[in-house]
């Protein structure tokens, strides 16, 4: 199918909102046209609707085209936009998988859109003919976390290239974790599957969650849809202004990376020494899944030493694991010594 017909028709027919500035290209001397206060430059202008300086720096990066951008307050923007653009509400469903991230059914229900999820095998991976027997010809969107949240692991390339090719509709595959990972970007592949959304965040290895800038990476055809639905000026000057000095010293980000990745590899050999640590699943993201004895306890007792994770307890096929986000070395230390002492 092609974008034209995935889409809603209210959506393919939608008139977008438009400004006088996207009719005009270059710099101005005089701004008459928006009704703002002429005060306090440069905070009295509306910001560029479509970040245009800092799409340039992200696209040399990442090796792709501006007009394969979209930048959004954080993921969640793409992720609602997504199933806004192409699933009619109460007709239109969309499948996932379980364990994942929560806000894609968050989002779907927001929507009215059915979510169907996926359950995945008893070692995280993924199952194409059980994930493909869950469409039908209302399935317009598939969503696929890799590496997984909470499991922290990757998605078999083999089989995501399947569903690639035998699904009709648009195939989102979320990276937010993808810079701890050990295999390489989808976004190698965009020009390829032109129904292929990617999804990636400065929240992570950017090490920029409170900034909420989240990237969609589509085809142009693609990204023309999130420009049109979008709210005009939906990422601020101030995420704009931070978010282009951060992308100036991309070798500090993967320091960063480096680091957290060596800390995790550390956490693990660490938490395998504690007696009630039953199991410690492989993770390509900047967490660990652990099963452990006791793990409302535990969890219990570091809530109420002020140590906050996340517990996974009641998660499919996460019975008894807490999921622990990599911390610097002092944060580690204090985390494993606290749990030497628990009994």
């Amino acid at each position: 199918m092609t974008i034209d017909q995935l889409q809603r028709v209210n959506i393919r027919d939608l008139a977008p909102y438009s400004c006088a500035r996207s009719e005009f290209k270059g710099e101005a001397s005089v701004y008459l046209d928006a009704n703002e206060n002429p005060l306090n430059d440069p905070y009295n202008r509306y910001p560029d609707p479509l970040q245009m300086k800092v799409k340039e720096k992200i696209a040399k990066l990442k090796g792709v085209r501006p007009s394969q951008i979209m930048l959004g307050n954080g993921s969640d923007e793409p992720i609602d936009l997504t199933i806004r653009i192409f699933c009619e509400p109460k007709v239109d469903n969309m499948v996932s998988i379980d364990p994942t991230y929560g806000m894609y059914k968050v989002c779907a229900d927001i929507n009215q859109v059915e979510y169907r999820d996926v359950l995945l095998n008893s070692d995280f991976t993924l199952d194409f003919d059980r994930l493909m027997a869950a469409t039908d010809e209302h399935t317009k969107v598939i969503f696929l976390c890799s590496p997984n949240n909470p499991t922290g692991n990757l998605i078999d390339r083999d089989v995501i290239h399947r569903i690639l090719n035998a699904f009709e509709g648009i195939v989102v595959i979320d990276e937010a974790y993808a810079d701890f990972a050990s295999e390489a970007s989808w976004l190698e592949e965009l020009d390829r599957y032109p129904r292929m959304v990617i999804l990636q965040t400065f929240s992570k290895a950017w090490a920029s969650a409170s900034v909420r800038c989240g990237m969609a990476f589509g085809s142009e055809e693609v990204i023309a849809c999130f420009n049109k639905v979008k709210y005009p000026y939906n990422v601020n000057l101030l995420t704009q202004r931070f978010v282009s000095e951060q992308l100036d010293y991309p070798d500090r980000k993967e320091s960063w990376v480096k680091m957290l990745i060596e800390q995790r590899d550390l956490l693990r050999k660490r938490l395998a020494a504690l007696p009630f640590v039953e199991e410690i699943y492989p993770s390509d993201a900047n967490f660990l899944l652990v099963k452990m004895k006791e793990v409302n306890r535990v969890y219990g007792y570091l809530q109420g030493l002020g140590i906050i994770v996340r517990n996974r307890n009641n998660v499919s096929l996460c019975r008894g694991c807490l999921r622990i986000t990599v911390g610097t070395a002092e944060e580690m230390d204090e985390l494993l010594d606290k749990l030497k002492s628990f009994s």
